[in-house]
C-alpha cells in the first residue's frame, strides 16, 4: 500500500534529517499532527521505527534516494549540511610540539 501525498512529504524530510518539529513548523502543523501521520505511515508499510519506514520508502522509491534528493538540492540552491574537520590527535601533538620548539629557542 503507497502512502499519502502528505505522509510521503513529511517521511522524505525526515530522511532529510529535519526533526518532527521542524517539519511541523514547515508544513505549519503541530508536533502531533506529525508524529500521527509517521506511525500511520508506519502501519501502511508494516515499519518498525520510522528509520525502518524511511528505509522502505526508499527501496519501494515512495520518496526520492540519496543521489536524486541531492540533485535537486542543488537545483533548489539549498546549502547542503556538512561536518566541519575534527582536530586529530596526531596534528594537535604535531603543533604542540611546534609550540614547545618555539618557546625553546627564544628561552635559549
Amino acid at each position: 500500500m503507497d502512502l499519502t501525498k502528505r505522509q510521503a512529504e513529511i517521511v522524505s524530510r525526515l530522511a532529510d534529517g529535519m526533526t518532527a518539529e521542524e517539519v511541523a513548523t514547515s508544513f505549519c502543523r503541530s508536533v502531533q499532527t506529525v508524529r500521527t501521520q509517521v506511525k500511520l505511515a508506519c502501519h501502511r508499510a508494516n515499519a518498525r521505527n520510522t528509520a525502518h519506514l524511511i528505509a522502505i520508502a526508499i527501496s519501494r522509491g515512495w520518496i526520492a534516494p540519496l543521489a536524486l534528493a541531492l540533485m535537486l538540492a542543488d537545483l533548489h540552491g539549498h546549502a547542503l549540511r556538512t561536518r566541519q574537520p575534527v582536530r586529530t590527535r596526531q596534528h594537535a601533538s604535531s603543533s604542540y610540539r611546534a609550540a614547545r620548539r618555539d618557546l625553546g629557542s627564544v628561552l635559549a
